[in-house]
């Protein structure tokens, strides 16, 4: 079973129609008690990172979070503003995150405005740094969506899963231990996508 974190800022309903798709069972929640019972965790997020933080710590979910994660250890993925909430710190709303990872969240610094708007929106190129079993069975040079006006920068480079480039390199995936994040949306990202979450749900 599969936990959806409903902290009211995420695509839940769009993450778990592509998780019943390939057959996973999930649960949105809320309630950490149900989502406690859950083998593996989705940390979905759209919008700012700030008022995502506040949201957290009002629901009480912000330090059952950090337990099931830095804890117990469970298998935890988050998507867009989840992957960035799992960073120390955040430009945006200058607050910050649960610091699962030595990285930084900063917004997009573009010098051709006229070719590369922010958000960036659209499909992306994904290029592994390293192996990793989250990506097993997606072809290279596959391609992502994207929605963002922020990325992660990583510390560790040991962190950093794979990247993408929008004018210049940015981190698109990381991975340390159970953390696992995505810039890119997997429930949108069409068949590479469904491979990805599907891996996720066997990790």
């Amino acid at each position: 079973m599969i936990g959806i974190v409903d902290y009211g800022m995420g695509n839940n309903a769009s993450v778990r129609r592509k998780l019943e798709h390939i057959g996973a069972e999930s649960v949105i929640s809320g309630n950490p008690d149900v989502l406690s019972k859950c083998d593996r965790l989705i940390l979905p997020g759209v919008g700012h990172f700030g008022r995502a933080v506040g949201e957290l710590r009002q629901t009480g979910l912000w330090d059952w979070l950090d337990h099931e994660v830095r804890v117990r250890k469970k298998p935890t993925l988050g998507i867009c503003l989840g992957m960035q909430l799992m960073a120390r710190y955040s430009e945006e709303g200058r607050v910050e995150g649960f610091g699962w990872l030595e990285a930084t969240v900063t917004r997009f610094a573009i010098a051709d405005t006229a070719r590369y708007k922010v958000p960036h929106i659209g499909w992306n190129e994904v290029v592994l740094r390293k192996p990793s079993l989250l990506f097993d069975g997606v072809p290279e040079r596959s391609l992502f969506y994207f929605v963002h006006a922020y990325h992660m920068v990583c510390t560790d480079s040991e962190d950093v899963l794979g990247v993408s480039t929008y004018e210049r390199p940015f981190v698109a995936a990381v991975c340390r231990d159970n953390v696992m994040g995505l810039q890119c949306h997997p429930e949108k990202s069409q068949d590479v996508g469904e491979i990805v979450l599907k891996n996720f749900t066997v990790l």
